[in-house]
């Protein structure tokens, strides 16, 4: 039988009547007996995630004030649930446990608190399915250094998830350091869970539950109605997620890309959607010019450009601009360059309040014969396989841009030749995403 990890996202799980969808889901195929669930997300537009009323908490236990009305609010949400789902679950104990802890580990940083939503929400869903619930700290390790702990993890999810016919539900976004404590995911970690847990019981599929029915060629609030992508790789999903695509965390493409796991974008609300699979290699190659995967960007990049006359030849150059940026803790997003140029393109969050002294630095390091700082930038990326099989690709992008009255600041394409990377004011960033919508997909 073939075996499926279901992660679902806090708005599948934001109140009994999504758990009780949720419940449809897995029950409707016996595959489906791990399950990942993050913590309650909003049931309307007035109301607050469980996560962010956790981080509440912990702010006002650091600061030792009370938080017992913050916490009843929490309490209240998962009574209130497990009543209307009829469920016969105590989870009073356990939310004891969590606010006496959240005040005891105040002052050792915010994870234990932000945890519990996974925790107790897994609890309550593990009790609507009839599944066991596994504490993520018992099977999701991280080394001293705060990153995970591989083969430990790998290991003990094969030995703990192991035996029960019926199965299991492993809270997303957390796990346990060696000294006993709890380090979280980055936000939106459940996504990296569920690809840990597929990756250790040797998933054949892992689905991705969210509000949304698969990856969208771009954002539906740039343009109207945008299709879903059928079929997509690993590689194209890296690029479309790290330039602002936020389906599934960017993070969770590698431990199931390793193991050639394909992933199964879902919608909690439409399950009858097929929504979009993403796998290792796409059995079915475009077949005609001007087939693209999607286009995805972001806003808020300063671009620092650099000129020099035979720069190519100065030996070292690249590595004192780089080194410069190190010395301020600053990576950089891309390094496009010519004979005499090279820019640099950073996250403005990452230089905010040390742009000056950065360009100062790199004035005295480098000599430029020139530099220009162009802040206010954003970067859109078009991806997809099909652009290095037929010529014209980048024409057809560049004339659409050009249509729309776009000036183009500035050209990047990676090695994998996968993706062209413009950038443009941001105030033309709508407009040009709309252009090559419009030119590749329309």
């Amino acid at each position: 039988m073939s075996v499926k990890v279901c992660k679902f996202g806090g708005s599948s799980l934001a109140s009994a009547a999504q758990v009780r969808k949720v419940a449809a889901i897995v029950q409707s195929q016996a595959a489906r007996r791990f399950v990942v669930p993050s913590a309650p997300g909003r049931r309307d537009k007035h109301d607050q995630k469980v996560t962010d009323l956790l981080y509440l908490c912990h702010e006002h236990a650091k600061q030792e004030l009370p938080f017992d009305q913050v916490f009843g609010r929490i309490r209240e949400r998962f009574t209130s649930m497990i009543a209307e789902l009829g469920l016969s679950l105590d989870l009073g104990p356990a939310l004891d446990q969590a606010e006496a802890g959240i005040r005891q580990a105040a002052a050792a940083g915010a994870d234990f608190a932000a945890s519990r939503g996974e925790f107790l929400n897994g609890q309550v869903l593990a009790a609507a399915l009839g599944f066991e619930f596994v504490d993520a700290a018992d099977v999701i390790f991280f080394n001293a250094r705060g990153r995970l702990d591989a083969p430990r993890t790998y290991a003990a999810l094969a030995e703990r998830l192991n035996g029960n016919t019926k199965g299991y539900v492993v809270p997303g976004f957390y796990g346990r350091l060696p000294d006993g404590g709890i380090k979280t995911f980055s936000r939106g970690g459940s996504d990296v869970t569920g690809a840990i847990v597929a990756r250790g019981v040797g998933a054949d599929v892992y689905e991705n539950w969210t509000d949304v029915s698969g990856v969208l060629m771009t954002d539906p609030r740039v343009v109207e109605n945008p299709p879903t992508i059928e079929v997509i790789t690993y590689r194209e999903l890296r690029e479309l997620a790290y330039m602002g695509a936020t389906v599934l965390h960017e993070d969770a493409v590698f431990p199931v890309r390793e193991a050639g796991i394909p992933v199964n974008i879902r919608n909690t609300n439409a399950p009858e959607h097929p929504g979009t699979m993403i796998v290792p290699m796409s059995t079915n190659p475009p077949t005609h010019a001007g087939t693209i995967s999607g286009i995805a960007g972001r806003k808020d990049f300063t671009v620092i450009a650099i000129e020099k006359a035979m720069m190519n030849a100065e030996i070292g150059f690249g590595r004192r601009v780089l080194s410069v940026l190190e010395r301020y803790g600053v990576s950089f997003e891309h390094m496009p360059s010519g004979i005499d140029t090279l820019c640099i393109v950073v996250d403005d969050a990452s230089v905010s309040g040390k742009l000056d002294e950065i360009v100062a630095d790199l004035k005295a390091e480098c000599q430029p014969d020139s530099m220009e700082v162009s802040p206010d930038m954003a970067l859109i990326a078009t991806v997809g396989r099909g652009m290095t099989a037929f010529p014209g690709m980048a024409a057809k992008l560049f004339t659409a841009l050009a249509g729309a009255k776009v000036n183009i600041r500035m050209i990047d394409q990676g090695s994998s030749e996968l993706n062209i990377i413009v950038g443009v004011a941001a105030a033309d960033f709508e407009t040009a995403v709309r252009a090559i919508y419009q030119a590749f997909v329309k």
